[in-house]
C-alpha cells in the first residue's frame, strides 16, 4: 500500500507526513526533523494514521505481521524442541556407545521373501518385523544386538527348495550412527559405503548354512519361525572372507575386501586367526 503524503500523529513527536517507506521502515517528516521507525510495529501503540481507509488496510497488514510473527516464534519454538531431543538422543548414544560391550553374537541374518529380495537392494533397507503377542504386540522388533559392529546378511530359498539351499543374496553393514536399542521404526538401513550384493551365479556358491549352525543340534538345518536371527561374529568374517575370494571384478573386489577389513577391526578380529567355515552343511 501507498502510505506516502499520508499525515500521522506521533505520541511523542505530534503531526507528521510519512516520506518514505517499505516492508520493514517507514520516515515521517515531523516540524522540525525526519524520523524513521519499524513498520508496521510502530503503528498502533506510537503512531496513528489520520486517512480511515488507509488505517482499515494499515491493520489488515499489522495483523497479518502479527500471524507471521506467531508462526515463526512456533517453528522457533518446534525447532528448540527438536534440538532438545536430538541432544537427548545424542547423550543417550554417547552413553551407549561408551559402555557398549562387545557381544559375540551381534550379527543378524535375515530372511528375504519374494518382494524384499528386491527392495532390500533398492532401498538398502530390512524391517525386523512386528511384535506377535504381549502387551507391545503390533509394534517393531528392537534389533538390540545390533550396534556399529553388526552387519545384515541378506538370505532366500526357493519354496521348492530344502532349507540346506539357502543362499546368501548379499550383505551390508549397518548405517554409521546406528543403534538397535534405540531403533523404534525397526527399520534398520545400510552403511553408505560398505555393502555388497552377489550375482545369481555368486549366490548359488554362498550357501548360509556352510558357515551357521546351531550348537545344540549341530546336524539339524531348520529356520522355523521369524524374520531374523543374531549369529555368530566371526562366521560373519568367514562370509565376507569369501566373498572377497568370490568376486572377479577388481573393484568389487577391493571394495569387498575393504569391507571384510573394516568388519575385522569392528569386531577384533584378526584375519591370520580366523577359522574355517563349519557349518551344518560341513558336518554331513
Amino acid at each position: 500500500m501507498n502510505l506516502i503524503n499520508k499525515k500521522v500523529t506521533h505520541k511523542r513527536f505530534g503531526m507528521g507526513s510519512i516520506v518514505k517507506h517499505n516492508d520493514s521502515s517507514i520516515e515521517i517528516l515531523f516540524a522540525t526533523e525526519n524520523k524513521k521507525f519499524v513498520f508496521p510495529d510502530v503503528f498502533g501503540k506510537h503512531l496513528k494514521l489520520h486517512d480511515k481507509s488507509a488505517a482499515i488496510s494499515l491493520e489488515k497488514i499489522i495483523q497479518e505481521k502479527e500471524m507471521e510473527r506467531k508462526e515463526e516464534e512456533w517453528k522457533k519454538e518446534e525447532e528448540k524442541k527438536l534440538l532438545r531431543k536430538k541432544q537427548e538422543l545424542r547423550l543417550e548414544y554417547e552413553k551407549l556407545m561408551k559402555n557398549h560391550k562387545l557381544h559375540p553374537e551381534s550379527q543378524m541374518v535375515f530372511w528375504c521373501d519374494t518382494d524384499e529380495q528386491n527392495s532390500s537392494f533398492s532401498e538398502w533397507k530390512v524391517f525386523s518385523g512386528a511384535i506377535k503377542s504381549g502387551n507391545n504386540k503390533g509394534k517393531p522388533n528392537k534389533p538390540i544386538r545390533l550396534h556399529q559392529n553388526s552387519a545384515v546378511l541378506l538370505t532366500a530359498i526357493d519354496s521348492s527348495m530344502p532349507e540346506k539351499d539357502r543362499r546368501i543374496l548379499g550383505v551390508y553393514m549397518v548405517n554409521e550412527g546406528f543403534v538397535g536399542k534405540l531403533c523404534e521404526d525397526g527399520n534398520i538401513p545400510a552403511h553408505t559405503k560398505y555393502r555388497l550384493q552377489l550375482t545369481e551365479q555368486e549366490s548359488d556358491q554362498m550357501l548360509f548354512w556352510e558357515y551357521y549352525v546351531n550348537e545344540k543340534f549341530p546336524q539339524k538345518m531348520s529356520w522355523n519361525t521369524g524374520k531374523y536371527r543374531y549369529f555368530d561374529n566371526s562366521w560373519m568374517a568367514q562370509i565376507l572372507h569369501d566373498i572377497v575370494s568370490l568376486k572377479s571384478d577388481p573393484k568389487e573386489r577391493e571394495l569387498a575386501q575393504q569391507f571384510f577389513e573394516h568388519f575385522c577391526k569392528m569386531n577384533q578380529i584378526t584375519e591370520q586367526e580366523l577359522p574355517k567355515p563349519n557349518g551344518a552343511l560341513m558336518r554331513i
